[in-house]
């Protein structure tokens, strides 16, 4: 139980009916699961207004209300909270709740269009092998130390970001990294957070369904930058042009790093195997399981955030070295007769882009690229062509099949992507809707010393098709057609 008044005091109010010196039990956003003597915040969504559901929610028993608009009738006996945007309300609203858990560790976020998962990742592994109990907010997974759960956005809605922390406080966590995504930065899902750092990767197209222009995508990211404390890091990514106008109004400490440019901290690919690559970090060689010059640039970004939060350089750069891949991101399976297959998240232009010249500046000449790809339904329409350039110009043959189709068809998905495809390439591509048959058919295609990309799905392990998420998960279609 927490007391009322003091679960608003960092919040502006408008209008305060009835009395806030009571109990709260807990916080909801959805009328559905609200309990017993909890406060209810009526959200503004896309599809649904919280404020239809006021009623429903007093029914269920929660005791107060925060809204933007106060109903027509007004309950005796019921606190009614008037604020101006009850998203913003929502995330300090939950922060003292929990008792500030953003407080009492370090909390370093990282955003960007590529790179986000990985980077989150891997700092919540080095510091776990430097010694610290830590906690992660991730797509894959939430880890709180050593015990995971369930994850099913980028960034969580803001009660469950903050008793995800709470959680980690209570375990003992240190530290937690937390990827931040554009839509958690604009729904104010992050508001009431004490970040210790934030991490800018890249910014390229993606999201334009619900940011609209790729400029309110920019602005969106650097929100988050703009709202960094003055005691806080803000570390950015220089290679990419928007790299440094993230940081022109922060407060932050500024930091730069880059492979191409000139920068604070500097990395440079020695050598490119499957196996992995040799770096220069800073003038020092390190060895690392990871693969691609996207990830040498994700190292960098892991390397300097280390050293900025006090960590001894050798003791960092010899963990690096010990590092694995990230589930999903450039996991490569190799077969008895010789083909490999790569699984890797890239649903993005970029990404794509990223992930296949890497595998041609690794690959002797002779072996063929095979791609299999397909774009996500109900998102951002305007990439779909763009992705398929890119694999149609990189990969020798590629075969245009399912992601996520959703509610979409995904013929019309493909047909999108066609769109993209030059006359002269068309000839190199050929389109099965299944999924499962089109990881197959590359298979076939495929010979000795040939390599097979699955792109687009990564670490998921579900096909939502029409509302319904059926199992599927490419690299256990590879491990059985390996076998």
């Amino acid at each position: 139980m927490k007391a009322l008044n003091e679960i608003l005091k960092k919040v502006n109010i408008n209008k305060i009916i009835d009395n806030t010196d009571i109990n709260i039990a807990g916080i909801n956003f959805d009328s559905r699961k609200i309990d017993k003597n909890q406060l209810f915040i009526a959200l503004k969504g896309t599809q649904v207004d919280g404020h239809n559901y006021i009623d429903k929610a007093i029914e269920m028993g929660a005791v107060a209300i925060v809204c933007e608009v106060l109903p027509r009738d007004i309950i005796s006996d019921i606190t009614y909270i008037l604020v101006n945007d009850t998203h913003y309300a929502l995330g300090f609203f939950a922060s003292e709740f929990f008792d500030n858990p953003s407080k009492k560790l370090i909390l370093v976020g990282v955003t960007g269009t590529n790179g986000k998962t990985t980077i989150a990742t891997l700092l919540f592994g080095l510091f776990k092998k430097l010694g610290y109990k830590s906690g992660l907010i991730s797509t894959v997974n939430n880890i709180i130390d050593n015990k995971i759960v369930a994850s099913t956005h980028t960034t969580p809605d803001a009660i469950k970001i903050n008793e995800l922390l709470s959680k980690m406080v209570d375990t003992g966590c240190d530290y937690c990294f937390m990827e931040v995504s554009s839509h958690s930065i604009v729904q104010n899902r992050i508001a009431g957070l004490n970040f210790k750092g934030g991490i800018f990767t890249n910014i390229t197209q993606d999201h334009l369904d619900y940011h609209k222009t790729f400029k309110e995508y920019i602005n969106a990211k650097k929100m988050f930058f703009d709202n960094l404390s003055d005691t806080a890091f803000a570390l950015t990514n220089v290679d990419d042009r928007n790299g440094e106008f993230m940081l022109q109004n922060s407060k932050a400490k500024k930091h730069t790093f880059a492979i191409h440019s000139f920068a604070d901290f500097r990395c440079n690919v020695l050598e490119s195997h499957f196996e992995g690559m040799l770096l220069d970090v800073n003038g020092i060689e390190v060895w690392t399981k990871l693969i691609g010059e996207f990830n040498a640039s994700n190292l960098l970004a892991v390397y300097v955030v280390a050293i900025l939060l006090n960590q001894k350089k050798d003791e960092v750069l010899q963990n690096i070295s010990s590092l694995n891949s990230v589930k999903g991101r450039f996991e490569y399976i190799r077969s008895d007769n010789g083909i490999t297959a790569i699984v890797d998240y890239a649903h993005t232009p970029d990404a794509l882009k990223n992930v296949l010249t890497t595998i041609n500046q690794i690959r002797s000449g002779n072996e063929q690229v095979i791609t299999v790809v397909g774009a996500g339904g109900d998102r951002d329409k305007t990439k779909r062509p763009l992705m398929a350039k890119i694999v149609s110009e990189l990969s020798n043959k590629v075969i245009l099949t399912s992601d996520n189709p959703r509610s979409e068809n995904p013929e019309d998905i493909i047909y999108d992507m066609k769109k993209g495809i030059e006359p002269i390439f068309l000839k190199n591509t050929i389109s099965i809707i299944d999924r499962k048959e089109a990881i197959k058919t590359a298979y076939m295609f495929a010979k000795k010393g040939d390599i097979i990309l699955i792109a687009g799905k990564g670490h998921e392990n579900y096909q939502d098709i029409n509302g319904v998420r059926n199992h599927f998960d490419d690299k256990e279609i590879v491990g059985q057609l390996f076998q």
